[in-house]
């Protein structure tokens, strides 16, 4: 597989990763088992999927620990992502980036993680009460203690109640010049797919100009980019589908264009609508690394090979003439 790099100090990955929440969080819980999502794991591995990525909120705590399970035999072949910054209560999720958390959370990641050191560690979100200069310090002291490789921000951009005038990620690209004042920033982890391109207009333009990695977070959509949802289908209570905005039944049928648009296109080269989708990530620059969700060996197998498929212009012309995709915040 194709071979990227994260950041300044070029750590190198595989063309697409794999995301590992959807096995212990957010999605469809009914279907989590443990022994498969490990085969997952070792599947991606064994696919040139290098770059795992978790946080110690997912589950909470229990998809490390997964990983970790990976780790302890492959651990040479894997670049393992991370994140701090969150804690989840029974019924609420609050921001924590004081400094002294921060040191404790890594110490605890690398024990569930069963490793001696972390290639990318990732502020999950920031603490309105904690300046982020300080946290990212302690973030860069881990590096300095050896525990920690890089640093890498998760942005966050939402779109309803925006003031009019202002751009998705117009505070994340404020947050990264603060930061990079403490601690080079080696990777931006932001949404980037075919139904959601605003990282294109501001976020992705900064990391290129800095030689920044950008990993393109829900390049699938949430899984309705590979064609395989049906309008009106349902979600279980705790799928973060179940109160998408994109994801009411009514939206779903709206934004079935988008779909068959990624199926034109994917027949022309025998691939499926998922791998054209992952394709178009990939095509929009060397240093954008997708890392699509998922918790099945099969779709595991599936997104690793279309790093394999490359998009003519063509295809990129048609793909950007498919209409936008609707919301019931639009």
């Amino acid at each position: 597989m194709e071979r990227r790099t994260i950041g300044a100090t070029a750590l190198e990955v595989g063309a697409i990763g794999l995301g590992c929440m959807p096995m212990s969080w957010g999605y469809t819980e009914s279907q989590r088992n443990g022994e498969s999502s490990l085969r997952t794991v070792h599947t991606a591995l064994d696919q040139g999927c290098t770059l795992l990525d978790t946080a110690d909120m997912y589950g909470p705590f229990t998809n490390e620990l997964l990983v970790g399970r990976a780790l302890k035999e492959r651990r040479a072949e894997a670049f393992v992502s991370t994140k701090v910054g969150l804690l989840v209560g029974e019924q609420h999720i609050v921001a924590n980036g004081r400094p002294g958390y921060v040191r404790r959370a890594c110490d605890a990641s690398l024990r569930r993680l069963q490793t001696d050191c972390i290639d990318l560690y990732q502020l999950h979100r920031t603490d309105p009460e904690v300046p982020i200069e300080e946290t990212w310090g302690a973030m860069a002291g881990l590096v300095a203690a050896g525990k920690v490789r890089s640093l890498g921000l998760c942005a966050v951009g939402a779109r309803a109640g925006r003031r009019r005038g202002t751009r998705l990620y117009d505070g994340t690209l404020r947050q990264l010049e603060r930061i990079q004042q403490v601690f080079p920033v080696s990777s931006v982890q932001a949404e980037l797919s075919v139904w959601s391109k605003e990282a294109l207009e501001t976020l992705l333009p900064w990391c290129v100009t800095r030689g920044v990695g950008f990993l393109a977070a829900m390049p699938l959509g949430n899984g309705f980019l590979t064609g395989t949802l049906t309008p009106g289908q349902g979600f279980e209570p705790e799928d973060i589908r179940a109160r998408h905005p994109r994801f009411t039944a009514e939206m779903m049928a709206a934004n079935q264009p988008v779909v068959a648009g990624l199926r034109r296109v994917g027949a022309r080269h025998g691939a499926t609508p998922g791998q054209v989708a992952l394709a178009w990530v990939l095509a929009q620059g060397p240093h954008v690394v997708p890392v699509p969700g998922t918790k099945k060996e099969r779709w595991a197998a599936e997104n690793a090979a279309a790093a394999r498929l490359t998009l003519d212009r063509r295809d990129l012309a048609e793909i950007a003439a498919l209409p936008p995709a609707r919301g019931s915040w639009d």
